[in-house]
Parts: C-alpha cells; structure tokens; sequence
C-alpha cells in the first residue's frame, strides 16, 4: 500500500529550498513568488517556488509548485500572473510559466545573452517586453513573446546594479551602475540613455525604484545606506536620508494613498519611510542580508521580507498618521 503524501508536494518540486532567499514578490492575488540560491560548494543552484498561502513559506511541503534552475536566481519577479522572470548568475535570462492548476513550472526560454551574472531584471508596463541589468555593464531589453533581445545596449562602465520599469509608461526605465550613474532609458528615442544629474556621486547606487503614483518621481539607495528621492523635473534638489548603516539591496513603495517607502540592506535591518522620509518603522530581526522584500497587495499594513538567513518575515507597519509601534512580525 501507497502511503499518500500528506503535504501533496508537486510531483517537479525540489526536496529541499537553497538556504539563501533572493527574491519575494506577491502576485495581484496574494500569491507569493520566492527566489533561492545555494551560494556555497562547488556549483551554485537555485530554485523558484509559488506559495499560494504565502504564511506556510519557505516550507517546501505546502508550496503550489517549485523547479529546480540550472544556476542561482539572483532576482525573479512575476509577468502578469502565470509567467515568472528569472535572472541567473550563470548570465541566463529565463522566462517560467506556472501550469496545470498552478501546480507545476515550465520553462518558455533560457536564453544566455549576458557574459556575466545577470543582477536585476523588471518587466515593462503591459508586460510585453523587460529590461535586464548584468555585471558585463548591459542593459538588455527583452521581447518576451519571442524570447528575444530587441536591443542591447553597453551605456554604463561598470557592471548594472539594478534596472526599474515606470509603471505607466511601457517605453521607459532606469538602470544604475556601480559606474555611479544613473540613466533615464526611452527606447522610442534614437539615443535612448540620459542621464540624471543629481549631484550625488560620491557613492554607488544600489536599488531603484519608481514612485507608484509620480511618474517624475523616484528613489534610489546606494552602497553607504543613503536613500534620495529625486524629482526628474530638478534631479539635483533630491532629499536624502541616511536610513541604513550598509549597502541597500531593495525598495518598494506600497499602496498607500500616500506611499510609504520600504527598504532592505546588508544591515540586516528593514525600514519603513513616510512620505516626508521619516523613520515610522525598523525591525531587525533577520541575522544576514536581507534580500528580497514585497507589499501585500491584500492588506497594505502588511510587509514581507526574505534574506539569507533563509527567514520569510511578515511585517506589520503602522497605520498612516499613527505613531510608531514596536515592530511586530512574524516568521513561518
């Protein structure tokens, strides 16, 4: 007699999540999307792997569906709701797609048009086309229907730490470099680079992102723990804010009528901004580099973290005018 598998793990699904979290996004529905690599032994591997119930991650018994990659995920983000866009440090682009009553993950295409580690990737608005980011200083711009480069381009000199969509416009992005620029990207211009004069450049920049409701607005953090908000229409008036102590890995507003900022860093810290850039929360309770970190699309006072201490951490942000809490999160 067949014993049945009472944590009816999906039939591809690795046995085993790598210790290293690198990536978490949530899905329009709540459904979680993780990245993981194993940084140590001879071969680094990775894995992606879909919660629907986003409170049982990282345990691989109750996941949806999970495949093994070919090397480590160093950034994965969802396009529309079945696709998955993986970024490889073996230089690969991979788009998965989730399948059979998302309970299984195949592969659309595995290209590797990238000498080096590939370090970001964002998919453009209407999740046509996605931008990627690479230690051998490309920026790549993808047509995901034919799984095809449309343009490469070699406009920064040192390797792209990060690349971030606008959110309303389908032509246009950012990319940072450790080259200590910033480019404005429209591919509908015959020079489609600029770049953004913000008087800071002492240090590197690190993480993008745009503002979800200001499409002359975003923010970028850099390799010290600064974070500066920048105006495109006077990009050298930005304000700064020394929120962490190291680099920072990861941005995202939320949803709020007026967006609170999250941001990660090697500090192992979380922190939470208002719009004014003032501290409203900080937790410190993972013990590595935190990694990845996305807002609840269901309850906008929700925060998820991951890290490489293999930690999925659940946030609770004050409310909007409130004062701030002690940090209450908790950990599957």
């Amino acid at each position: 007699m067949i014993k049945e598998n009472e944590w009816k793990i999906p039939p591809n699904a690795p046995a085993c999540m790598e210790r290293h979290l690198e990536a978490a996004h949530y899905r329009a529905d709540g459904a979680l999307l993780l990245g993981a690599s194993s940084l140590s032994g001879r071969c680094w591997v990775g894995s992606i792997w879909v919660f629907k119930d986003p409170s049982l991650a990282p345990n691989e018994g109750f996941c949806s569906a999970g495949v093994q990659t070919e090397a480590g995920v160093v950034d994965a983000t969802w396009v529309s709701d079945q696709g998955i866009l993986v970024a490889s440090d073996s230089g690969a682009v991979e788009l998965w797609e989730v399948v059979e009553n998302e309970s299984l993950i195949v592969n659309k295409f595995c290209k590797y048009e990238h000498d080096d580690i590939v370090t970001t990737v964002s998919v453009l608005a209407l999740d046509a086309q996605a931008v990627s980011g690479s230690k051998d200083f490309c920026v790549k711009v993808w047509d995901l229907a034919q799984g095809a480069v449309l343009n490469s381009y070699r406009a920064h000199s040192s390797q792209v730490t990060c690349v971030a969509s606008c959110p309303a416009k389908e032509t246009v992005f950012l990319s940072c470099s450790e080259d200590h620029r910033i480019l404005l990207w429209d591919t509908r211009n015959p020079k489609p680079a600029s770049r953004i004069e913000t008087g800071i450049c002492r240090n590197f920049p690190t993480s993008l992102a745009w503002h979800p409701e200001q499409n002359e607005t975003f923010v970028f953090g850099n390799d010290t723990g600064t974070i500066s908000v920048v105006d495109l229409k006077n990009p050298k008036a930005s304000v700064t804010s020394r929120t962490h102590s190291r680099s920072i890995t990861g941005l995202a507003f939320s949803k709020h009528s007026s967006p609170l900022l999250a941001s990660i860093s090697e500090d192992c810290s979380v922190a939470v901004l208002d719009e004014h850039c003032a501290e409203i929360f900080r937790d410190r309770s993972h013990w590595d580099f935190v990694r990845g970190l996305s807002w609840s699309p269901l309850d906008n006072t929700k925060l998820l973290t991951v890290g490489w201490d293999h930690q999925v951490l659940r946030h609770t942000i004050p409310a909007e005018n409130s004062t701030p809490s002690v940090p209450d999160n908790s950990q599957e």
